[in-house]
């Protein structure tokens, strides 16, 4: 008779949904010091030095490539792709504040 596969290695599942939960809230804490917020509109940086207002949600992405820490997403000021990484809206100046929330990448449909 065959074994069921379930019982091959108990705890395996509950093991990598704790695992997954881990990596989301390393993620969180870690946008959380980066920007200070936990998520949701948080103010990016391009490669270039744009600004722009994006969502962003530890653990996922729609509209971007995750690589780590990064994400490699359209640009809508420059039109390009490029990596962003979260900013301290703390540290811009209000001109700067001013054009990233004026500049907002699509929302997600």
């Amino acid at each position: 008779m065959g074994r069921r596969r379930d019982s091959q290695r108990p705890g395996r599942f509950r093991r990598k949904a704790i695992i997954a939960g881990g990596v989301v809230l390393v993620e969180a804490v870690a946008l959380r010091m980066r920007s200070g917020r936990l998520g949701g509109n948080v103010v990016v940086r391009c490669r270039r030095g744009h600004l722009f207002t994006t969502i962003w949600i530890p653990g996922g992405s729609l509209k971007s490539l995750r690589f780590g820490w990064w994400r490699l997403q359209r640009c809508p000021v420059g039109h390009h792709w490029s990596v962003v990484t979260p900013v301290r809206t703390s540290d811009l100046t209000q001109e700067e504040r001013r054009s990233a929330s004026e500049a907002r990448d699509i929302r997600v449909p």
